[in-house]
């Protein structure tokens, strides 16, 4: 096993096994709070050993490692693009301290793939409590510490820049949503724990990569499996099986190149997404819709049977849903996720199911309702540009809404018209209706009325004339009072 032996920092583990948690109490050996570190004895050694080999059996069978991770070196534009003087300064006080310091990641994914990395996540042997100190002798502010828990610190370096470090750890049990974490210096163990072999990697300052699980190879083919036995990495945290499907949207060069192995994990664990907060299913399901092969990997989710985990109908709509993704390829993008998931439902009642799980925002709810209510309407009680004007001034509409409306049915000039549209104001208000003694809601009642009647004149109708429609309007008004204010 490559690396240092290791030193693990004994958390509470509730959901551990009490053998395990026995096991791990008698072999363990602790970090001190001081800076520095302690050379550890070789009984301890032997101990750190078969504590190594216990978790490693707990996390499924030993994935395919290499002898040496440092694989090659990278000095590349985007790896030189990252060092900032703050992460320059961030660098020199590990090094100062004696602790050794990694990118972790996407980042490295990103680099190795010629891509500038947005978010940089960094690896570390220092615990907390010892980067606490270090920072705090240093003089630099930390910031964020519900983190502190699952080994990350957050330093502001010079007042202007955080940085997200983490000490290496493996988890040693979870329910499918939250791990319970020992503390490692060993880089090996803490890779072991990811969830992909292509976000294994390591890369230190000096351009080496550190690939234990031969994650450079599937890069570089394009291939996206987990690190080891699949199964037990998506036991580990449910979640994993969409961001296996957002990961092969942004790496695969085809749709239908997924590992066999892999589904069949996926399609048995599909009920654990289940256990997963709406919110953070749909912050993943949002990015797959968005992205490449959207269209297939919905399929595929579905024949997996993630989909009603996900807030979707048993029976989505799929020939209409494969419709809305190849008819939005006609406009500009970026679209709404949301409006792919719509074409998935079938009803409004659905739209609310949908919201229920996911935890839609307000703006996304709306929209689903609004369209799912509407679109059976397009080209029967919709056809022509003056509909569609007259609708974006109802009172349950918003303009956006019926252009995306618009969007959702491929009507493609009739968008590009109403976008160019400029709503003229109503040559009246409430208050030129105080005279007709109105009360309450029949006040907008009453406007919404006389919005459309401007509309069918091309909204040339003046003040005066829209006024002249007013006793027929109000003839049609509910009201004990209709026929003394008519007279």
């Amino acid at each position: 096993m490559h690396g240092t032996c290791l030193i693990a920092k004994l958390l509470t583990l509730p959901r551990s096994t009490a053998l395990v948690s026995a096991r791990l109490r008698q072999c363990s050996c602790y970090y001190t709070t001081s800076g520095c570190r302690m050379a550890s004895p070789a009984g301890v050694a032997n101990k750190t050993t078969k504590i190594s080999s216990e978790i490693i059996s707990q996390l499924g069978k030993p994935p395919k490692m290499r002898e040496n991770p440092a694989i090659k070196k990278v000095d590349s534009a985007e790896f030189h693009s990252i060092f900032t003087p703050e992460l320059e300064a961030l660098v020199a006080m590990f090094k100062k301290y004696d602790y050794e310091l990694r990118i972790a990641g996407g980042a490295v994914r990103d680099i190795l793939m010629n891509i500038k990395p947005k978010d940089i996540d960094f690896a570390t042997t220092a615990t907390p409590e010892q980067m606490k100190e270090m920072f705090g002798k240093e003089e630099v502010r930390l910031i964020n510490a519900k983190g502190e828990k699952h080994g990350t610190i957050t330093p502001r370096i010079h007042n202007k820049e955080n940085f997200e470090v983490t000490t290496l750890r493996i988890d040693v049990r979870t329910d499918g949503r939250h791990a319970d974490v020992v503390f490692t210096t060993d880089w090996q163990l803490d890779a072991n724990r990811r969830d992909l072999t292509i976000n294994s990697m390591f890369l230190g300052f000096d351009g080496t990569v550190y690939d234990y699980f031969y994650g450079y190879e599937d890069l570089q083919q394009r291939r996206v499996v987990f690190v080891g036995d699949a199964d037990v990495r998506i036991k580990e945290d449910y979640l994993r099986i969409l961001r296996y499907f957002r990961f092969y949207g942004r790496i695969a060069e085809r749709p239908d190149c997924h590992d066999k192995a892999t589904l069949a994990a996926i399609k048995a664990n599909a009920e654990g997404l289940a256990r997963i907060s709406g919110e953070r299913i749909w912050a993943e399901l949002q990015k797959i819709v968005v992205g490449n092969f959207n269209r297939e990997l919905i399929l595929e989710m579905n024949n997996c049977g993630l989909l009603q985990q996900c807030g979707l109908p048993i029976h989505p709509n799929l020939e209409e849903f494969e419709r809305v993704c190849v008819d939005l390829k006609h406009f500009h993008e970026p679209h709404y996720p949301i409006l792919y998931l719509i074409g998935l439902l079938h009803s409004s009642e659905q739209a609310m199911k949908l919201h229920e799980r996911l935890k839609l925002s307000a703006y996304e709810r709306d929209l689903a309702l609004f369209i799912t209510q509407q679109r059976e309407r397009v080209n029967s009680e919709y056809v022509c540009l003056r509909d569609y004007q007259k609708l974006c001034l109802q009172p349950y509409a918003k303009r956006d809404y019926v252009e995306q409306l618009l969007k959702y049915a491929n009507k493609l000039e009739l968008f590009a018209q109403l976008k160019e549209w400029q709503m003229p104001s109503l040559p009246i208000n409430g208050n030129t209706l105080k005279p007709y003694g109105l009360a309450g809601k029949q006040v907008g009642v009453v406007l919404n009325e006389l919005r459309l009647l401007w509309a069918d004149s091309d909204f040339t109708l003046s003040a005066e004339q829209l006024l002249e429609k007013m006793p027929a309007i109000l003839e049609q008004l509910p009201s004990p009072n209709k026929k003394q204010r008519t007279e």
